[in-house]
């Protein structure tokens, strides 16, 4: 954990200094001290989580009949399969993502994360541990279903927490083409725009093109949302007393019915 954050503090605190997209964003804004506090526990998790879920699926779904695709994955080289594993990872994540913002019970959990106003790169570890370990659970599982080898899963794990610290960045670099074949800064700032008339949008972690397929995609040129979060939905000060609040209520109210109309 120590060394993750030293790299990942080494990496984006140069770059959020000299290439802010908020320049105005104070860099220790009112709630990076519980930021910190989740940033630590999230990327446990997720780590955890991966060991956790791996005997399980491996149990359950050893008797499916996919040899034949089990056989061809593992003649692929490495590359191939860890492009392989954040494909089809990101699929299941989508769906993960996708389910939370819909289901008024799991927004609740999830809301907590929207709740991000100054978004910079240890914000985005902002997430409710039930929110981390159904989605990341559910993401680990075509990865077991297909049987990759562990130096692509230790590697795809590496990628997806790299990824998603740099999606919530304070940064604004121009990527040029590659924004339309990787998720950047950007495009992850339109899905927390706090004008639900772009909420329902880019809910990829990876690849863009699986929000296209699914219509969810929206960059629209080099434009950024003018603000981010909740509205007025007030969040308790706090790691704990934040975890503790979906189970209060509904946090995040958001009006659900009119951004699913859209």
């Amino acid at each position: 954990l120590l060394i993750d954050m030293l790299i990942l503090s080494a990496i984006f605190v140069p770059l959020e200094l000299f290439f802010p997209q908020k320049s105005e964003q104070a860099k220790f804004h009112a709630e990076w001290k519980t930021d910190l506090v989740y940033f630590a526990v999230s990327h446990l998790l997720v780590a955890l989580t991966a060991v956790a879920v791996k005997a399980p699926a491996e149990i359950l779904f050893k008797e499916l009949p996919l040899s034949g695709i089990r056989n061809a994955v593992s003649n692929c080289p490495f590359l191939v399969q860890l492009f392989i594993a954040m494909l089809v990872a990101d699929v299941f994540q989508y769906a993960a993502h996708y389910t939370f913002h819909k289901n008024r019970f799991l927004w609740r959990f999830h809301a907590l994360h929207h709740s991000i106003r100054s978004i910079d790169w240890i914000a985005g570890s902002r997430l409710h541990i039930v929110d981390i370990l159904i989605t990341r659970s559910f993401s680990y599982i075509p990865i077991y279903l297909l049987g990759l080898p562990l130096p692509v899963f230790y590697a795809y794990v590496a990628i997806v927490a790299l990824q998603a610290v740099a999606a919530h960045a304070n940064i604004r670099i121009p990527f040029g083409p590659l924004k339309y074949l990787l998720v950047t800064p950007q495009y992850h700032n339109w899905h927390h725009c706090e004008d639900p008339e772009f909420y329902d949008k880019n809910f990829a972690i990876h690849f863009p093109f699986i929000d296209m397929i699914f219509g969810t995609y929206y960059l629209p040129g080099s434009d950024w949302p003018e603000s981010t979060g909740l509205g007025k939905e007030k969040y308790p000060q706090g790691y704990f007393k934040q975890l503790a609040f979906p189970f209060k209520g509904a946090p995040g109210t958001m009006d659900l019915d009119n951004v699913s109309d859209r």
